[in-house]
């Protein structure tokens, strides 16, 4: 887990755009292994942190028009899963 990405869905004030695409960015450097890609990888780098910010974006808004009510559970702590108990995403 990149642990310099934070929690992007919260109740009391929305991610927005701009967080999202710095956490796509951490997620891209992380499973990517350049914090800076060459000029030859710069394209795919770079496709790859817009679509994984515009999939970020899209499910931050489905998660929060399906819940249709606060996360305070997610704010909480309360809904986060721990990987390490869950044994089905291995």
């Amino acid at each position: 887990m990149c642990r310099s990405i934070k929690v992007l869905r919260r109740a009391a004030e929305p991610a927005d755009a701009e967080e999202v695409r710095e956490a796509a960015l951490q997620y891209v450097r992380k499973i990517s292994g350049y914090r800076a890609p060459s000029r030859t990888n710069r394209q795919a780098f770079e496709t790859a942190v817009e679509e994984i910010t515009s999939a970020s974006m899209r499910l931050l808004a489905a998660l929060n028009a399906v819940a249709g009510r606060a996360v305070a559970g997610v704010e909480s702590g309360r809904g986060h899963d721990n990987h390490d108990n869950n044994e089905s995403i291995r």
